[in-house]
């Protein structure tokens, strides 16, 4: 299990590196026309959630990484709409599965300073429902691609489970 970790960590990194080395920073930008679509793909660690009165930590006995990828229709330099797919990959005794896909879409709330505030709804494949708040923000911002950094805040409901809060930290690319 302990080598799934170091391959896990040696591949994120491979892909920061990739992704910044494709990113490339352009200062002088033309103003934007709207509508507008962009789409994303990026990678989510799950690290904690709170549920039944326990945390639970993403280290633990077993290991899950999501892969959001979507499209964003950016209506406004100010508010877009967006729609979302995950997948989420869970390892458990040496034994690796999707074990959830989930369908998320919500509004975008563009903020100065490259940040932004996404809200979305969500529906699981294993039956779980609720939202997610997402704090994002531009690190990179490129002339064809830009590198991002969120924290997505999700409550989940259903499925005879306690509700859960969970946290994730998450980067991916705009294109």
């Amino acid at each position: 299990m302990q080598a799934f970790y170091l391959y896990l960590i040696r591949v994120a990194i491979i892909a920061i590196s990739v992704s910044l080395f494709f990113v490339k920073t352009s200062f002088a930008q033309a103003p934007q026309s709207y509508p507008r679509v962009v789409g994303y793909f990026s990678i989510a660690n799950p690290l904690a959630t709170l549920s039944g009165g326990k945390i639970t930590g993403n280290f633990s006995k077993v290991y899950t990484v999501n892969f959001p990828f979507g499209l964003n229709l950016l209506k406004s330099d100010k508010f877009g709409v967006s729609f979302e797919i995950t997948p989420g990959v869970r390892t458990e005794n040496n034994i690796s599965k999707v074990s959830s896909v989930a369908f998320s879409p919500g509004g975008i709330f563009r903020l100065k300073n490259n940040f932004a505030v996404v809200q979305r709804v969500a529906f699981e494949t294993s039956g779980r429902f609720g939202f997610t708040t997402i704090l994002n923000k531009i690190v990179v911002k490129g002339k064809d691609a830009s590198l991002f950094l969120a924290v997505p805040f999700a409550t989940r409901f259903g499925n005879n489970i306690p509700v859960s809060l969970g946290t994730s930290i998450q980067m991916g690319l705009f294109f």
